[in-house]
């Protein structure tokens, strides 16, 4: 991680990055995700330690980070969206609440 960085992608295949301090909506990050680089511009606000997306996720589809899937996408999910519990719930356990 470079200083200065302002999110992180921790794995190739992950579709989430992770902000590291506060993001403010119409932001645009350069992320580095394995050997390439995507642009997305923030649709909304993204709060430290919160996650986007840096691909469309489709309802159904799986929402992946540190190269594992950790929910489901309750709706369809734009670059540059927050992803949280009002569109992802979470695989694990049994219980249906979302993902932080």
């Amino acid at each position: 991680m470079k200083q200065g960085e302002k999110a992180i992608v921790l794995n190739a295949r992950d579709n989430v990055a992770t902000a590291l301090a506060d993001l403010e909506t119409g932001s645009s990050l350069e992320m580095n995700v394995g050997n390439k680089t995507l642009r997305v511009k923030l649709t909304m606000s993204i709060p430290f330690g919160h996650k986007f997306s840096l691909l469309k996720i489709k309802t159904g589809e799986s929402v992946v980070k540190y190269g594992e899937v950790i929910g489901t996408a309750t709706a369809d999910i734009y670059p540059g969206d927050y992803v949280h519990i009002h569109n992802v719930v979470s695989n694990r356990g049994t219980s249906n609440r979302g993902v932080e």
